[in-house]
């Protein structure tokens, strides 16, 4: 029992600690937390339907589900991806050295006109994502996975091994780190500001792209209003891991997915989504930085 917990939870934690890695790295660069960032997730589901029943009507799921689900994911990224790079530019970039306040409310403006332009073009019922993989798995001893839940994991945990890699080891990574370190000297050294800040936010949209369709696939729902949930609770994740770490991000996620699927499964499920914050409130009271986080000296 508790080991299937943890798997439930690992499943769920994967996907939290995609939307978080957004949070993270678009905190690191702009120190701007992006509310809009849950709506991007929830559009990413939506596609995933959408793009779905179009290659099931022109026979293409019949033919290969693997290249279908391949072409979903992609274009659901690209769509995601250019929603995020638009938001910027429109939203946040004529922001940028206004008071902090301000492109915090334009974030949740942002967020509320993404909900309403789903709701209007999508209609305020649930959407059906169909199931592909059934309930069809493996066991092992007394533990049960399906092939959606590996998948989930195993797709989430090689996206952020790349994701540290790219941000580690290529020039635009090393670019980001730049930029998130110190923007003015950044600028010095002739690193183009504007282009890495869009490309952080290309990067988080595709993520909550990522992460929209799992979702979608999981839990076989899809409404306007899964990513006001959501992103609070990406956002708790990334603040429990340490916001602006995509370590801390990784790991946030995953430990707010298990003391989720813990706590309903051994104290009432009735107050799974409170289990996280009081984690949170618990690990800011030791550690007001987040477990990952790094002590920032205050100026007098």
């Amino acid at each position: 029992m508790f080991l299937q917990q943890v798997i439930n939870g690992l499943t769920l934690g994967s996907v939290y600690a995609l939307i978080a890695l957004g949070y993270s790295m678009v905190y690191g660069i702009l120190e701007l937390i992006n509310f809009a960032h849950g709506e991007i997730y929830m559009i990413g589901a939506y596609l995933g339907i959408i793009l779905l029943a179009f290659f099931t009507a022109i026979g293409l799921t019949a033919y290969s589900l693997p290249l279908a689900l391949f072409l979903t994911l992609i274009l659901s990224v690209i769509f995601c991806a250019s929603y995020g790079f638009t938001i910027e530019k429109i939203a946040y970039k004529p922001l940028r050295n206004a008071p902090r306040l301000s492109p915090l409310i334009s974030a949740i403006g942002v967020s509320i006109f993404l909900q309403n332009y789903v709701m209007l073009t999508q209609g305020a019922t649930d959407k059906v994502f169909p199931h592909l993989f059934g309930a069809s798995g493996f066991e092992f001893a007394a533990l049960r996975m399906t092939w959606l839940q590996l998948f989930i994991i195993l797709t989430s945990f090689v996206i952020m091994i790349a994701l540290r890699i790219f941000v580690r080891k290529t020039k635009t990574g090393k670019a980001m780190r730049a930029v998130a370190q110190d923007k003015t000297m950044a600028s010095l050294v002739g690193i183009n500001i504007d282009t890495v800040i869009s490309v952080t936010f290309i990067i988080g949209s595709g993520l909550a792209a990522v992460a929209g369709l799992m979702v979608a696939m999981y839990y076989g729902l899809v409404n306007y209003f899964i990513g006001y949930m959501a992103g609070i609770k990406a956002f708790t994740a990334a603040v429990l891991g340490g916001i602006g770490s995509i370590r801390g991000a990784v790991f946030g996620g995953l430990l707010l997915g298990l003391v989720e699927s813990l706590g309903g499964s051994y104290i009432s499920s009735e107050y799974k989504d409170a289990y996280a914050f009081i984690i949170l409130i618990i690990v800011l009271l030791v550690k007001p930085g987040g477990l990952f986080g790094r002590a920032e000296l205050e100026k007098v």
